[in-house]
């Protein structure tokens, strides 16, 4: 017996230590990771005040090939020309080292080098913080990018001060906003669904994938059940799907529809809303929101029902592959024919 407790001891003293080993390595890796990011941001730099400032810029690109030649010979393919010009545009996009130290230890080189790849900056910003508000891989970051998220959430369609706003409040206050969680339309290619199906074919499709599901939706989101039964006067209503958003502190719940969007499905969740906030609603939560995913949707009937006022998001989701540049051409018109009717919105309000 006396053995056993000694090899119990040893094994629970390995396992301390293990996790010392392996939080020391993480932190190390971490620290590598910062520093070579800071390197590239100084080297950009160096470039960009004391080589292509007042030079015209075929004297630059030269320079900058012959300093790469050198480089690669000693340091390596990681200084080909390619990669220099790409170290000055990360200077160029993230000019405050105050902020680019802090992003340093959140995000890798390879998030910086896709992020690098978006020229709008308040679009860059977006994916930025998200990324780190989400704790993306780089993969997860490339293929968020490829589906055009930013274009598909709701912010996107706002003025560029209230995205600022928004953005800094999740950075700073930890605090997500509806407008940067919603998003129109879903893609939902991953559930293989066949050509004919049903909501219920629908739903469970989601319910199958729901890890990847709740990846489209985001990190925060966490599932609670499926067909949740409410009853209001001996009438049995349920439903489809009930999730929890930790940073929206609310319950959220998703209505599935084969149509298109039809007025009378404002009254239905409406109701389910209701019946959440009076009986479900933990104190310290928020009011619950709704998502009503449809396939098709008018957004003249949407504006005019006011359907933000009461909570409720209506949009459209895709279930087969569609093109990344597509998606974001198509997107990118929506996103000015949104703006150019908030302003004219506020105009008449003046």
């Amino acid at each position: 017996m006396e053995e056993l407790k000694k090899g119990e001891n040893v094994d629970a003293l390995y396992d301390k230590i293990s996790i010392l080993i392996e939080n020391a390595k993480r932190n190390v890796a971490i620290k590598v990771s910062s520093e070579l990011t800071i390197l590239y941001w100084n080297i950009g730099k160096h470039i960009k005040e004391n080589v292509l400032n007042q030079q015209k810029a075929e004297y630059g690109k030269e320079i900058i090939k012959q300093l790469s030649n050198k480089l690669t010979q000693k340091y390596g393919r990681g200084y080909s020309m390619k990669n220099i010009f790409r170290m000055l545009k990360f200077y160029e996009y993230f000019n405050n080292f105050e902020i680019l130290s802090t992003l340093s230890t959140k995000l890798s080189w390879s998030h910086f080098c896709e992020l690098l790849q978006i020229e709008d900056e308040i679009k860059r910003n977006f994916y930025t913080t998200i990324c780190i508000n989400e704790n993306w891989s780089v993969r997860t970051l490339r293929e968020r990018i490829g589906s055009a998220l930013y274009e598909r959430t709701v912010i996107s369609r706002k003025p560029e001060q209230t995205i600022k706003n928004d953005l800094q409040l999740l950075t700073n206050e930890n605090k997500m906003t509806t407008d940067l969680f919603f998003r129109d339309p879903y893609i939902l290619d991953f559930l293989d669904l066949k050509d004919t199906y049903c909501e219920k074919d629908l739903e469970k499709a989601i319910i199958n994938e729901l890890e990847k599901f709740l990846l489209e939706m985001g990190n925060d989101f966490a599932f609670l059940g499926r067909q949740k039964r409410i009853t209001i006067d001996g009438d049995d209503y349920y439903m489809d799907l009930l999730f929890y958003h930790r940073k929206l502190k609310r319950l959220v719940v998703i209505e599935l529809k084969l149509e298109k969007f039809k007025p009378e499905h404002k009254g239905q969740v409406e109701l389910y809303l209701k019946w959440l906030n009076r009986y479900e609603r933990a104190e310290g939560e928020e009011a619950p929101i709704a998502i009503i995913l449809c396939a098709d949707k008018s957004d003249a009937m949407t504006e005019l029902l006011e359907l933000d006022n009461s909570g409720i998001h209506v949009a459209q989701y895709l279930t087969n592959y569609v093109p990344k540049e597509l998606i974001q051409q198509r997107f990118i018109e929506s996103i000015k024919n949104a703006k150019v009717q908030l302003e004219q919105r506020e105009k008449i309000k003046k």
